[in-house]
């Protein structure tokens, strides 16, 4: 039976199966990770932090999952503030439930804001995903990674700077522009600009946004496995932030049946089936990064076992590893 690391040799010369290209791109500050939920984002987004940790002076992993799993897989307690990962010093890791910070919002003392919560679509996530980029604003880490929720919530998170972009030339009440002008303004660093209008408040917003923009600055890593519905996922996720202008050209092919010499019928059956998809992937993705990584007989948690499935991601995997 062909394994998978006799596949595509060709395409592999191309670009290589690893985050290798990640890693030395040192420019970046932005690293989301993300993908159809149950994939092994976290795992994947662990072990790349993990990596990064490596080469960069400090790295941040923060989880905008509710469901958070960040400190399941370092067998550690995160919060809403950094914290070191035990056994490395200069990689932090936090945990931040996006709804929380929405209702803190929503609570807070702005009546303004609190009035525009309810009243427009979407304007709610805006709000509380800008906190959390607020939150993280406030530590000097050189790079962050993103353990994001499922597609859908890690899209709307994006598309921030565009729905302030929309919503603030709707107002023509200056004291509620002038508090969306502040929440940008924040994010950027800057404790007072005075005041704004909607001529000078919409380039500054215009700047978070180039942020995500930019490939020097951000990009996504793709997660799925291969079977249909993961790759339906994926291939929605990277329509969409190709239409963001989001840089995207990772993606991890997670949870994979390596054959052997003693693979029972239903390995093989199994093994089978992912190649189908797996080849689709790779005709989907010729001009991407496609990293293999196996599915393991044990869960991959705690520190170590964490560091030794990170290796896979810059020197891949095979079944004789």
């Amino acid at each position: 039976m062909a394994s998978y690391d006799d596949e595509d040799d060709e395409f592999q010369e191309c670009y290589e199966p690893t985050l290798q290209n990640v890693i030395n791109q040192t420019s970046l500050r932005w690293i989301f990770v993300g993908g159809k939920g149950g994939v092994g984002k976290t795992t994947c987004s662990c072990s790349l932090a993990i990596q990064l940790a490596k080469v960069r002076e400090s790295v941040l992993i923060v989880s905008t999952d509710p469901a958070h799993n960040i400190s399941d897989a370092f067998g550690q307690k995160f919060s809403g503030e950094a914290a070191l990962v035990n056994g490395h010093h200069n990689l932090f890791a936090m945990e931040i439930n996006p709804s929380s910070t929405i209702d803190n919002v929503a609570n807070g003392p702005n009546p303004i804001i609190k009035n525009l919560m309810g009243s427009i679509p979407g304007i709610d996530e805006a709000f509380g995903f800008m906190e959390v980029l607020n939150l993280i604003k406030d530590y000097n880490f050189s790079v962050v990674v993103f353990d994001t929720a499922p597609t859908g919530h890690t899209l709307r998170f994006l598309s921030i700077p565009k729905t302030f972009e929309g919503i603030l030339p709707m107002f023509s009440n200056s004291q509620v522009q002038q508090s969306l002008f502040n929440q940008f303004a924040g994010l950027l660093g800057m404790k007072s600009i005075g005041e704004g209008n909607v001529d000078t408040a919409i380039p500054l917003i215009q700047s978070v946004g180039e942020q995500f923009k930019d490939p020097e600055l951000t990009t996504f890593v793709c997660v799925c496995i291969a079977e249909f519905l993961s790759l339906y996922e994926t291939e929605r996720l990277v329509q969409e932030l190709t239409k963001f202008g989001i840089d995207t050209h990772n993606v991890i092919v997670n949870q994979l049946v390596y054959p052997s010499d003693n693979s029972c019928e239903l390995c093989s059956a199994r093994q089978k089936i992912q190649q189908k998809y797996l080849d689709q992937i790779v005709d989907l993705y010729e001009d991407f990064h496609i990293i293999r990584l196996p599915l393991l007989p044990h869960e991959v948690r705690g520190p170590d076992h964490l560091k030794r499935f990170s290796e896979h991601l810059l020197n891949g995997y095979s079944s004789s590893s």
